[in-house]
């Protein structure tokens, strides 16, 4: 075994290299959570470059400082590969986390994949050693130092993207460095290190040749990028400090000034007359120019002449001013402002000027834009899914008119076969069942291309026979309650309401799918749907199941959109519910929950007994208690 030692004036440089990379990233990285401006890439490279390349630095520098007594050279490509490693995996890392602001469920698999990443370089390095010895791995120090780097990345992420002070940046840069180094020291620990008998590794260079000069060169090369990134990091900040300064000087006097120019006046025939700062430093005109009605050339000339009859209207008729026009600021740039102006009389009731504001109002505009353009794309897409959708509906209508001519073939075929009546029976009965969905399919795509052009979903109430409608919607599941053995009863005579088919057709429907799917499959299922009148002129439905139940806590959950209760593995999206409260308020009603773990649940739905004939969706109506 060789007898090893270190060199304390490398350890401590290799130490307070990888401190002053750890604060070069810590300072690169916060400018991506800030928002600085500049390419988020630049500064996300910029952070992996120097936490990847100082820890790499760091651990050449470490390896240096290892006195083994054998000579040394290292392999040029494992030697680089190991930098592109440290480079790319915490860039990797620094993108991921970046994306979410080092949220809980990014951040821990972030920093263990750099912490891995981190790792892989340290033994990479390792390995592009040459030297005329064996090298041999303790597998439990191994892993400490892999359980160091993951904690020292986790906690370099997290650093990175939460705000703290300079003082702050610079102790978590030494935690970090200390932390980083340990982890490259650790590693080494783990390692023994075998002398070969003569000649076994002759192959091996003795000294270091020019190529390893270059790798000595290039180590000292990557050190010197650190602290010349943290040099031109230390340059932005102080400009970007000085920027913000000179801006908040000039903020601080354009509110100086907004308190008394915004703010403009104007004489009664809404004249500007006299000094008007908030108005110079709106649109840039001197005194000359906005004077009399030169404010007006300001105005876009699209907006200047309803802008002008507007005016003169209201000081004709002597009323507030409101309205709305586009005004080229200093820069050159429109605006969109808000108008108020109110005159201000004197004694004798007379109009003696005018004071009024302008507001900036196009960020207020330019997100209703958007959202018009959304809403437009929205519907387009909509369209476009619902015409595609009717084209395999096309094709299963096809292959269901085929199956009616290979059930007329089968029942001539197997005349008189006893086994005939019940095939065409099954079959039939199959075969109905696809009808039904291909029409459920078809009135649902009617529905979405209707959404689509009126921007809104509507309701068209007609009178609907409850007891009919449940039972399409039991035989529409019937395979699903076979597959799982369950029952599912309707109580006879169930309450008529009037109301929109298909709005109510999906309330039951995902009621019942949704009992089916929690049902427990360790007893028989039952489902029930009952019915009756309450007071206020509205029907309780109730769809009540022996499942697997529902805990009390998770009873207000299960309403919102993407939430599941229970364990994350049981079926379902989380919508089915939403929707279903969704569609309940619209039509007038409100719906419950009992339930208890073990026991099953119970969905009430109180509707109203009669809905408008047709009408947009409606505001829910207040229910009296029962």
């Amino acid at each position: 075994m060789v007898h090893t030692g270190y060199n304390p004036a490398l350890i401590a440089l290799s130490i307070a290299i990888a401190v002053f990379a750890s604060y070069t990233a810590l300072d690169l990285g916060a400018r991506v959570r800030d928002g600085v401006a500049g390419p988020r890439w630049a500064w996300l490279g910029g952070a992996a470059v120097a936490m990847g390349g100082g820890i790499w630095s760091m651990h050449f520098v470490g390896m240096l400082a290892f006195e083994m007594g054998l000579p040394a050279a290292y392999d040029l490509t494992l030697t680089i590969l190991s930098l592109v490693i440290a480079v790319a995996v915490t860039g990797a890392a620094f993108a991921w986390v970046s994306r979410s602001r080092a949220s809980s469920g990014t951040l821990f698999p972030s920093g263990a994949l750099m912490g891995l990443g981190v790792a892989a370089m340290h033994y990479t390095g390792m390995a592009a050693m040459r030297m005329p010895g064996n090298f041999a791995y303790d597998p439990a120090i191994v892993a400490v130092s892999v359980g160091i780097a993951v904690t020292a990345a986790t906690a370099a992420l997290w650093l990175t993207f939460r705000r703290n002070s300079v003082g702050q940046k610079l102790a978590a840069a030494c935690v970090m460095g200390v932390a980083v180094a340990g982890m490259h020291y650790t590693g080494m620990a783990a390692a023994t290190i075998t002398a070969a008998d003569a000649g076994a590794h002759a192959a091996h260079p003795a000294t270091l040749g020019p190529a390893q000069q270059n790798l000595a060169l290039a180590v000292a090369g990557a050190t010197f990028l650190i602290l010349f990134l943290a040099m031109i990091a230390t340059s932005i900040d102080q400009q970007r400090v000085q920027a913000e300064l000179r801006m908040s000087e000039e903020r601080f006097r354009a509110a100086v000034q907004a308190v008394r120019g915004v703010l403009w006046t104007n004489d009664a025939q809404g004249r500007m007359v006299g000094e008007q700062p908030g108005w110079a430093a709106i649109t840039g005109q001197s005194p000359e120019e906005y004077q009399g009605h030169g404010w007006a050339n300001a105005v876009h000339p699209d907006d200047a002449q309803p802008t002008i009859d507007a005016w003169n209207t209201t000081v004709a008729e002597r009323r507030t001013f409101v309205f709305e026009h586009r005004v080229r600021s200093k820069d050159g740039s429109w605006h969109h402002y808000a108008i108020r102006g109110v005159p201000v009389l004197d004694a004798d009731g007379a109009i003696r000027e005018w004071v009024g504001v302008h507001t900036d109002i196009s960020d207020q505009r330019e997100v209703e834009a958007e959202l018009r353009e959304s809403n437009e794309e929205i519907q387009r897409y909509a369209y476009i899914v619902s015409h595609d959708l009717r084209a395999p509906l096309v094709n299963v209508m096809g292959f269901t008119s085929e199956l009616e001519g290979t059930r007329e073939e089968i029942r001539r075929a197997l005349s008189g076969h006893p086994a005939a009546v019940r095939i065409d029976e099954d079959l039939g009965e199959s075969l109905g069942f696809i009808k039904a969905g291909v029409a459920r399919m078809d009135t649902l795509i009617a529905a979405i291309l209707k959404l689509s052009r009126e921007g809104r979903r509507t309701f068209a109430a007609e009178p609907l026979d409850m007891s009919a409608l449940v039972r399409g919607i039991r035989d529409a599941h019937r395979h699903q309650a076979e597959m799982q053995g369950a029952t599912v009863e309707i109580a006879p005579a169930l309450p008529e309401i009037v109301a929109d088919r298909l709005a109510v057709e999906q309330v039951f429907g995902n009621l019942v799918d949704n009992a089916l799917k929690y049902l427990d499959p360790g007893r028989p299922g039952r489902i029930t749907v009952t019915g009756r009148h309450v007071p206020s002129g509205h029907v309780r439905f109730e769809v009540s199941d022996n499942g697997r139940g529902i805990a009390e806590h998770d009873h207000g959950r299960i309403f919102e959109l993407f939430r599941r209760a229970g364990p994350q593995d049981q079926p379902g999206d989380g919508i089915g519910l939403a929707h279903v409260k969704a569609l309940v308020r619209a039509l007038g009603g409100r719906i419950e929950v009992r339930s208890e773990i073990g026991s099953g649940t119970t969905f009430a739905v109180t509707l109203p007994c009669q809905g408008p004939a047709s009408a947009a969706i409606p505001e829910p109506v207040p229910l009296a208690a029962e």
